[in-house]
């Protein structure tokens, strides 16, 4: 094994960053061992060396890997213990790695490259998916796969109007607000952030941002000089690029058909780009007919005409393809309550892209339980995005949600948080939002943050503001003689070739007030933070119309839960009652559940949540949990039933399960020796309870004693058992075990 070498990177608290080459991967073209605290990742970067054939882009795969050994944790199920499918978590890490470092590599580069993060030791404090984006920028530095880096990634997080990088998770809980942002030298090439708690003013978030920049920005110096002394020598690969010539054939023989295809705002999406494909296909057929130009490179020309369309119409004509403005939204629709019979519903439309959203309530108990290297919670508000082939007019195989489909339903679901009730006391339901895309050309993720917040005002939960989203663009016109200063426009409400050409792509989520969640990616090296400050100006102006639109179809949440909706009410019980609502076996708390058709979910710390549609259920269940779990008091009176007849008194069921004693004593004027004289086993008695003593112990009065002797005259009398000693075994001498009075205190 090499000697290892390492690179510290001050945070600026005391804490440090190191990034270790340790020599433990023999195999791969690039390692490195990142460390915060005793969080460890290791990555490594992989490439083939022949590029692999037919390919129309690049082949980059990221994997996180997260190992619960890493945490000392076995997997939960009892039939698998090995690590299976990554988690949504792991897949999250993975995106943010990917959309940070695919930008970097040469264009028409096809060699396969694979990038695996390996979570190896968590310490329950530091979060590993930024470490796994700084060893992915380092293992690519000093490996000899082409890259243009280095990049850097810091995770920000404002908590008690302090702003600290790379926070560990327990003041992540406090943090009002928290994004990740990569960085290039000179240029932002990814960011990603939430509210956590409110939303946030565009001012501050840029000011946070700007902030966690110019940390990346030492970083990045710091990477550069360990990379330059390592002085590895970079490969050079094949790069399926046209040549000059194959671009001046293409763009001769397409004339201006491509332009007017692009650009005719008459023609709606779904026909235009059928029409731009079609006219693709024929490109490719007529020059590999003659063959003049292969497949591939005359589609590579082929997009590199649409990109520089769409760019110069852009940036030098103002003019979008569907005849908008560079700042106007297209046009919205928005309708709450689609759907009856269930709990929440909303369509919301911008232009082409719609979204169908959908509410689904539960008890606690339906809660998602999360299985992670950061231990096991429960879920109680969770999204899931879907984006079915026919939303853009494709046929393919539905095989359950891709790493897009996690990816843009968690940012939905982050932007949407922030707005949600907090405590079960606020809305004590489990809440499934689900994102049905019914048709899409461009941000179908903003769209299911407009549908999801009008859909959960639909369901009657508390949302404490409406919520909107829209996707910005940059496109970019780098001047080589003065790149710090390239022209460039704001675009607002991207859609097709917009987003697919266009050097930016960011959704920005928020109310009236403030910033829940944002997202960015690029394709160019990066944008300047002034770029920035402007597409975040131009979006709290989009985002205000569009809030503006969904007001129009509801204004706030409804007043309760829909009819067929479960109801769910928190009762709290002492704590030592549980055992009691559970029973042995847990039969008592399953009788409830089976004969009032109802959830009864309780915590230990007393807390018991009863949850059922139907009212009468729900009454039912109440009661019967509020019968079993109450403490008695003294001078309550209740009508009870005889269970058990001892000489001494008999005991008596004032709740289910709830027995307390009505001693001899009370009959002592009628001249009653034993119990069994006056009481049989079922009787009904109207009871109070006279005393509980400090071993919790219930003695009850009769109400009427002169009314119960005259409906119960005594039976002939019989001798009293011999009292019992302390132990209650009766005399010393034996004899009698099972009578005798009860002692009282």
């Amino acid at each position: 094994m090499a000697k290892s070498e390492s690179i510290t990177l001050p945070l600026g608290d005391g804490r440090d960053v190191i990034v270790e080459v340790p020599g433990l991967v023999d195999h791969a073209n690039g390692e490195a061992l990142v460390r915060l605290g005793n969080t460890i990742v290791l990555v490594t970067a992989v490439m083939t060396y022949q590029p692999r054939e037919g390919m129309n882009y690049f082949p980059l795969m990221v994997d996180f890997e997260e190992k619960l050994y890493a945490a000392g944790i076995i997997k939960g199920s009892r039939f698998i213990k090995r690590e299976g499918r990554a988690s949504d978590d792991a897949i999250l890490s993975a995106r943010l790695i990917d959309r940070t470092i695919r930008p970097r590599f040469p264009k028409g580069m096809r060699n396969d490259v694979q990038i695996v993060a390996t979570v190896l030791a968590y310490d329950d404090e530091n979060d590993p998916d930024v470490l796994g984006l700084m060893g992915a920028s380092v293992a690519l530095s000093l490996s000899n796969i082409p890259w243009n880096g280095p990049i850097a990634g810091i995770r920000g997080a404002e908590i008690d109007g302090t702003l600290v990088f790379n926070p560990t998770q327990a003041q992540r809980k406090d943090a009002k607000f928290e994004f990740v942002i990569s960085s290039t030298e000179g240029h932002v090439n990814m960011l990603e952030g939430s509210g956590n708690e409110t939303d946030v003013p565009e001012d501050a978030a840029l000011s946070a941002i700007e902030q966690t920049y110019e940390k990346t920005q030492e970083w990045i110096t710091l990477i550069a000089k360990f990379a330059e002394k390592q002085n590895i020598e970079k490969v050079t690969v094949p790069r399926i690029l046209p040549t000059e010539e194959e671009e001046k054939l293409v763009s001769d023989w397409l004339g201006d058909r491509l332009e007017t295809l692009l650009f005719d705002p008459g023609i709606p999406k779904s026909t235009r780009m059928h029409q731009v494909n079609d006219l693709k296909q024929e490109a490719i057929n007529h020059f590999e007919e003659g063959d003049m130009i292969q497949a591939s490179h005359t589609d590579s020309i082929f997009e590199t005409l649409i990109d520089s369309l769409v760019h110069t119409y852009a940036l030098k004509e103002k003019r979008r393809s569907d005849g908008r403005k560079l700042d106007e939204v297209r046009n919205l629709e928005t309708i709450a309550g689609y759907l009856p019979g269930i709990h929440g519903s909303a369509i919301f439309t911008r232009g082409e892209t719609r979204a169908l959203a959908t509410i689904t309530l539960g008890g606690p108990g339906a809660a998602q339980i999360i299985e992670t290297i950061e231990g096991e919670y429960n879920k109680h508000f969770m999204l899931h995005y879907n984006f079915p082939p026919f939303s853009v007019g494709d046929v393919r195989p539905m095989r359950g949600p891709g790493r897009r489909d996690i990816g843009h339903g968690n940012l939905a679901e982050q932007s949407l948080r922030a707005m949600m009730p907090k405590t079960p006391e606020e809305f004590p339901y489990t809440i499934r939002v689900v994102s049905e895309i019914l048709a899409s050309n461009g941000s179908s993720s903003m769209a299911t943050v407009c549908a999801g917040s009008m859909a959960l005002m639909d369901a009657g939960v508390p949302l404490k503001k409406a919520v909107a989203g829209i996707a910005m663009g940059v496109m970019v016109d780098e001047d080589p003689d003065d790149p710090d200063n390239p022209d460039y426009a704001i675009l607002t409400d991207i859609q097709g070739p917009e987003d697919h050409h266009g050097d930016m792509d960011l959704k920005i989520a928020g109310t009236k007030d403030g910033v829940t969640g944002i997202q960015m990616d690029v394709k160019i090296a990066g944008v300047k933070i002034n770029m920035l400050k402007d597409a975040f100006a131009e979006a709290r102006k989009a985002r205000l119309h569009i809030l503006e639109a969904m007001e129009k179809a509801i204004a706030a949440p409804r007043e309760s839960v829909a009819e067929s909706a479960p109801k769910v009410q928190i009762l709290s019980i002492n704590p030592e009652r549980i055992g009691d609502l559970i029973g042995p076996g847990g039969k008592t708390i399953r009788a409830i559940t089976e004969e009032t058709n109802s959830t009864v979910d309780v915590e230990q710390d007393g807390s018991v949540y009863v949850s059922a549609v139907s009212p009468d259920d729900f009454a039912a269940a109440i009661s019967r949990v509020e019968a079993i779990t109450k403490e008695l008091e003294p001078g309550e009176e209740y009508h009870g039933k005889v269970t058990r007849i001892f000489p001494f008194g008999a005991m008596v069921e004032v709740l289910p399960g709830k027995e307390a004693l009505v001693h001899i004593s009370e009959l002592a004027a009628f001249n009653v020796g034993h119990a069994g004289d006056a009481f049989e086993e079922g009787m009904e008695l109207d009871v109070v309870v006279k005393e509980i003593d400090d071993q919790g112990r219930v003695n009850l009065s009769l109400q009427d004693v002169n009314a119960f002797i005259a409906k119960h005259p005594p039976k002939p009398g019989r001798p009293p058992g011999p009292p019992r000693d302390r132990r209650g075994r009766g005399d010393r001498r034996g004899g009698h075990r099972g009578g005798g009075h009860r002692r009282r205190n």
